[in-house]
């Protein structure tokens, strides 16, 4: 098991900053940014111990995304930004900067980022 204690920092990796990820499709942003990007800070390799793990900061411009089964545990905290989470019997909750959550895997909801996100995120797959 790694010992090494992670500072999660909000812009990415100190020396790489964040790269592109492709998380979400393209016909699901609902204007003309397109931007989505990644860093992950720490990831367990797959298919060891009971479950992948994988933590770090995401960004993500508007977009709306209808989730049959949310396909992971993951916690997040708001770092900036808004995202609205209706689950399936259509209880809708806003959260913002500041506010922390967690999605459990095989949640049916939909995902619809209003302003421009970041978040720290631990996933287990």
């Amino acid at each position: 098991m790694n010992d090494t204690v992670y500072r999660l920092l909000a812009g990415g990796e100190t020396a790489g900053g964040m790269a592109p990820s492709d998380v979400t499709a393209p016909e699901q942003f609902t204007g003309a940014d397109t931007t989505e990007l990644n860093a992950t800070f720490f990831e367990t390799p797959l298919g060891k111990g009971d479950g992948t793990i994988s933590t770090g900061v995401w960004l993500c411009a508007p977009c709306r995304c209808e989730i049959e089964s949310f396909p992971v545990h993951e916690m997040m905290t708001i770092i900036e930004g808004s995202v609205t989470v209706t689950t399936a019997d259509g209880k809708a909750e806003t959260f913002t900067a500041g506010d922390s959550l967690f999605i459990a895997k095989g949640t049916k909801c939909v995902w619809e980022i209003t302003e421009t996100l970041r978040k720290f995120y631990m996933i287990v797959a």
